[in-house]
């Protein structure tokens, strides 16, 4: 059963950090897509940064350019988005997902949530000015 664990939200002060984590169980990484996702009450979920393996690429949501990065960590069965310079815009409770199989590119995923196939559950990041 593929299951996806997420963790690390919390509060923080504008300028601050945070990285949050997500555990994987059921299956193994690569050759995926990976990525992260938020949202906010009232908005359509935004696609922040994913990863695929059929173009390589990373695939950054303009808003968060430079302050946000998406890692992984194989062994662990574990990715992670490091966030710095957090600004309370980007309040939001936040999601992980996966494609098991990647059939499109990275910037597909992330505008296209409906194309991940699992997703984990949500962990809050509250940023205050």
């Amino acid at each position: 059963e593929v299951q996806l664990q997420a963790s690390g939200g919390g509060s923080v002060q504008a300028g601050g950090s945070l990285r949050l984590s997500c555990a994987a169980s059921g299956f193994a990484f690569g050759d995926r897509a990976i990525g992260w996702f938020r949202q906010t009450p009232g908005k359509e979920r935004e696609g922040v940064s994913c990863i695929s393996d059929l173009d390589g690429r990373t695939f950054y949501a303009d808003s968060v350019k430079g302050r946000f990065a998406i890692s992984s960590d194989n062994a662990k069965n574990t990715m992670y988005l490091h966030m710095h310079s957090l600004k309370p815009e980007d309040t939001a409770v936040y999601y992980c997902a996966v494609a098991l199989v990647a059939n499109y590119a990275s910037s597909y995923y992330c505008q296209h949530s409906g194309s991940m196939d699992y997703w984990g559950k949500g962990t809050l990041v509250t940023v205050s000015s």
